[in-house]
């Protein structure tokens, strides 16, 4: 075949270039059952061993011997490049919707660019550009967002008409379309060559590569690795580095400690045609036709073109696989909506002759985005896999993310939507990630609009309160696994038309979602909060408080009872987390944190709360259903519910208290809602829950209580101006810099994390800072919605991006939050921000390449606080989560 001509030519040629590997490795596979000798033994010991030769295993290699560390073992199985690596596509693409992800490909086409020359191994890198085509409105639109994002990094890119297409690349047919994106710096290269330079580059850097090396599992004693047994010999090392691409998830479970890595092998097909009579330029430009669910490059004078079918057929369910991967079988009738696509894209080539059908294992993650990171139960153990058919746009940028976090621990850039933290236990089940690859597969290429979710592997945690929901018309979404209300169908409403109702504009739940924040303002709403995540932190003596006072910026010192909004945050001053702890004695603490921080705090405290017997740290998010009463009313509902008054004077704002709550004992009731709006929220033992809740329906009645979603509270939050950890805020985002330095207790007479970098902004002043915008110019029913991501313009400069948005029923006006940065105009260097920087630009928000003018507040609207504004509650009006 020649991809695989290819691949042993350029193997070929990258041996005979480095005379020192031909006694590393034999040149041929051995036909006898015995393994073949190998010549240079496996060192003792080692900082760090990288499991896997492909492009991921190379990178990490690459850039950590780039910063200096040179104690580096790198072990492939089989061959070097051998697996998924070899037969990639070689599409170096930017045209990534979110923003990390684009940063990765940005920085790896820069790389590989410069490769060739680095090392002396041709990577056959060839700047083609690339046109991404749209056969609808909606689809023009996602390619215009992206091209927004693209243009504020600098990267050239333009929205172009069907004929500009056709002049770029003759070939195509665009009689269907209605534009394209065209990115004139996206480029081709050879994969396995690109992986070979990179290996050659971290050998001359001194690390030592081993092929035909297999390894079994990985040693850990009291939480950290200390080696790595293989079919050669152990090597104690103090760093391993699993890159093991498709079997990356068997090799985490392979030791005595499983490291759930989610990711699940799918066939992925391509074909390969001879030569045209006249050779087709190496200049044209790759295509990526995603409503046709097909990408067409050139490929030695012919075409290479693959793509994502509505019915994937995903491989190894089992278990693991041979130690290389060999083209699998062909199947064209499985292909074959795929070749009808490319026919009627490209006529021209049913005149071409088809020279091999490829068939690939591609593995895929459970939410389409690659997964990097140390793992939570086990220190020194890192992971780079599930590039999701994107492992060479990615490979180069992630492995100089995950070199980063292993030598400074942490990343140049907020990596949290990749890090392996974001998934728990529960994802890793075979049936599970079976199931959901079949999903993810076509989404690849299916239009993603705001607010879209998963239909596999639902139903998976739910609070008990769940049927009862669902039988009132409640609308699910489901974050971390959690099944959590998006908002209710009203009776008599057409359930379908809201299910399918997907649009960058408007949505059909607009009126549904206003009528909830409504009752919220004016009478009493219900939400379900279970799946908040919830920690009790209790020790026998002070041990507890002292802990935690270290690694909080607040001061937990309070008295019993009392609520302290509280962030955990990192050396640099970074939000690791944004919670609220209840003293609930003198020894024990109550920590409520947001849903998906369940595996990240977990494994952030477990690290540095001290080893000791008489301090204890336990989870209890499953043990407690949250139930969230908003509104005016709440603190009526709740007075004759429990026979206790309930009013400010008898019940404060950040006040926690055990009470009875009908027939129902031991309820946590907190004087907090999380959107700025008076009422409470009560933590029910499970057993309690039904009935609690019926209770204060029932009670509610005369109110006018309603069941209300997450999507009344994030316009509540939002308009409130309350940042939201995971969107808002991240690892790099101080609480100087979004207006929380009354959560910080800079002189609370004990050291915590992260004190020195806040006095140092304190004294210095901020780089950036966290701003409420209010669109000023913006049709509501006909304009498209600001959701998040979009570029900020100050005075016609590029100044930031938004972070959250929603439409906010009270100003009745579209409200986004975003950080403003500035730069200079000359050097580009970050100056700081002070509040007359931000009070003295016009700003706009760019929609899809269309800019709307912005009003730039600090504060929310004074107009927007009918409650009395005592201190107690601006301090509360600094805090959110989702």
């Amino acid at each position: 075949a020649a991809g695989m001509f290819l691949r042993l030519l350029s193997d070929l040629q990258w041996r005979a270039a480095h005379p020192k590997w031909r006694g590393m490795t034999s040149p041929r596979r051995s036909t006898s059952t015995t393994a073949e000798p190998h010549p240079v033994s496996l060192p003792a010991q080692a900082q760090v061993v990288i499991c896997g030769g492909g492009i991921t295993g190379t990178s990490v290699a690459y850039h950590l011997s780039k910063m200096g560390w040179k104690d580096i073992v790198l072990l492939e199985q089989g061959r070097l490049s051998a697996g998924t690596t070899r037969f990639c596509a070689g599409i170096v693409s930017t045209a990534r919707p979110m923003s990390i992800e684009l940063k990765m490909a940005h920085y790896s086409n820069k790389l590989y660019q410069q490769l060739e020359q680095e090392t002396g191994v041709p990577t056959g890198y060839t700047k083609t550009g690339s046109l991404s085509l749209a056969q609808t409105q909606d689809r023009l639109i996602s390619l215009k967002r992206i091209a927004s994002s693209l243009n504020v990094m600098g990267i050239p890119c333009e929205i172009i008409s069907p004929k500009q297409a056709a002049q770029l690349h003759p070939l195509i047919n665009i009689h269907d379309l209605v534009g394209a994106m065209y990115v004139p710096e996206d480029a081709l290269v050879t994969s396995a060559n690109v992986t070979l330079a990179l290996a050659t580059a971290a050998s001359r850097n001194g690390v030592q590569i081993h092929e035909r090396t297999s390894v079994s599992h990985v040693t850990v004693q009291k939480g950290r690795v200390t080696g790595v047994e293989t079919d050669r010999g152990r090597i104690q090392c103090q760093y391993f580095v699993n890159c093991a691409g498709q079997w990356a998830y068997e090799l985490g479970h392979s030791g005595e400690e499983p490291v759930h890595i989610p990711l699940h092998a799918c066939e992925h097909f391509y074909l390969l045609t001879h030569p045209w009579t006249e050779p087709l330029s190496s200049s044209l430009p790759t295509v990526v036709d995603p409503d046709g669910r097909i990408y067409i490059r050139n490929w030695q004078g012919g075409i290479l073109s693959g793509g994502f079918e509505k019915n994937p057929k995903p491989l190894f369910t089992e278990g693991r696989n041979q130690l290389e991967i060999h083209n699998l079988q062909e199947d064209w009738d499985h292909f074959g909506p795929l070749l009808s696509s490319l026919l009627r894209r490209m006529p021209g080539l049913e005149a071409l002759q088809i020279l091999q059908l490829v068939n690939c294992p591609e593995s895929f993650t459970p939410d389409m985005r690659c997964i990097m990171g140390e793992s939570p139960t086990t220190r020194g153990y890192f992971v780079l896999a599930g590039m999701n058919s994107a492992g060479i746009s990615y490979g180069g940028g992630a492995g100089k993310y995950l070199a980063e976090w292993m030598v400074n621990g942490y990343p140049s850039d907020n990596v949290w939507p990749l890090d392996l933290k974001r998934f728990g236990p529960l994802q890793s089940s075979r049936t599970f990630l079976r199931h959901r690859v079949m999903e993810v597969m076509p989404l690849m290429c299916d239009l993603k609009v705001p607010r879209w979710d998963f239909q596999t592997g639902r139903q998976l945690r739910t609070s008990p309160l769940y049927d009862r929901l669902d039988a009132q018309g409640a609308r699910w979404m489901e974050k971390h696994g959690f099944e959590r209300v998006k908002y209710f169908v009203p009776p008599g409403k057409d359930l379908l038309d809201l299910d399918h109702s997907k649009t960058f504009y408007k949505p059909d739940w607009f009126d549904i979602v206003g009528a909830e924040v409504k009752c919220c303002k004016e009478a009493v709403c219900v939400i379900d909060m279970s799946s908040f995540t919830k920690f009790e932190i209790s020790s026998t003596g002070d041990q507890a408080l002292e802990s935690l006072q270290y690694l909080f910026s607040n001061d937990l010192d309070v008295p019993v009872g009392h609520v302290v909004h509280t962030g955990m945050l990192n050396e640099k001053g970074g939000y690791e987390n944004d919670c609220s702890i209840a003293r609930l004695s003198k020894r024990s603490f109550f920590m409520i944190s947001p849903t998906d921080q369940q595996v990240h705090c977990w494994a952030w405290l477990k690290n540095r709360l001290p080893d000791d017997s008489n301090l204890t740290l336990e989870d209890v998010t499953w043990k407690y259903t949250a139930l969230n009463l908003i509104g005016p009313r709440a603190v009526d509902v709740l007075s004759e519910l429990s026979y206790a008054p309930m009013t400010a004077e008898h019940f404060p704002s950040l006040f926690c208290k055990e009470m009875s709550v009908g027939y129902a004992n031991g309820i946590r009731v907190m004087s907090i809602t999380h959107t700025g709006e008076p009422g409470f929220v009560l933590y029910i033992p499970i057993e309690y829950a039904l009935h609690v809740y019926n209770e204060v329906m029932n009670m509610g009645q005369k109110y006018g209580i309603r069941n209300a979603g997450y999507y009344a509270l994030r316009s509540l939050r939002i308009e409130k101006f309350f940042a939201f950890w995971g969107q808002d805020l991240d690892a790099f985002t101080t609480p100087m810099e979004c207006g929380r330095e009354f959560q910080v207790k800079l002189e609370k007479g004990t050291e915590f994390v992260g004190q020195e970098a806040l006095l140092e902004q304190k004294q210095n002043g901020v780089y950036k800072r966290f701003t409420m915008f209010i669109l000023e110019d913006h049709d509501t029913d006909m304009d498209l919605w600001p959701w998040w991501g979009e570029p900020i313009f100050r005075n016609g400069r590029y100044v930031g991006k938004t972070t959250s948005s929603a439409y906010s029923y009270t100003l009745e006006r579209h409200v986004c939050l975003g950080f403003v940065h500035n730069f200079d105009e000359k050097t580009g260097e970050e100056l700081v921000v002070t509040t007359d920087f931000i009070n003295q630009g016009e700003y706009e928000i760019d929609i899809a390449g269309q800019r709307f003018q912005a009003k730039a507040k600090l504060y929310p609207f004074s107009s927007l606080f009918t409650q009395r504004r005592r201190k107690d509650e601006v301090e509360l009006s600094g805090y959110q989560r989702e």
